[in-house]
């Protein structure tokens, strides 16, 4: 029973759930070192994988500290890089941040192979030089 007078409760929409996922690049590819990495890109995904937002952030120094720092200052969910030493694997994971390594790819094909749900650790999408 509500008081005379009061404003009825409104519902408003719930909204989807989303993801924020962090990229570490290189010029077109992922970057092959998480602690050497200067530039990252932040995007923020749909649960259909569609992209709601994205932002470059340039890093002033590689420094694998301040890079996981930014990843749980940012609201990051899910990390996409290549090589990362252990003890920041294990950091960023306890910190609920899935971290999906060894990525070897230009970091657009990582990324809809993300926004897919077929990326996993240790893809290698880059061919050798010679081979088909």
């Amino acid at each position: 029973m509500t008081e005379p007078g009061a404003r009825p409760r409104v519902r408003t929409a719930i909204e989807e759930p989303r993801r924020r996922v962090l990229v570490t690049i290189h010029d077109e590819y992922v970057s092959p070192r998480f602690d050497l990495t200067t530039e990252v890109l932040v995007v923020e995904l749909a649960v259909d994988g569609a992209v709601l937002s994205r932002r470059t952030v340039v890093l002033p120094e590689s420094s694998a500290e301040a890079l996981c720092h930014l990843v749980i200052s940012d609201g990051v969910d899910e990390v996409i890089c290549g090589a990362m030493e252990e003890e920041y694997y294990q950091y960023l994971t306890w910190k609920k941040v899935r971290v999906i390594d060894s990525v070897v790819a230009e970091w657009e094909e990582a990324l809809a192979m993300h926004q897919a749900g077929d990326l996993t650790d240790g893809d290698v999408m880059i061919r050798p030089v010679g081979e088909g």
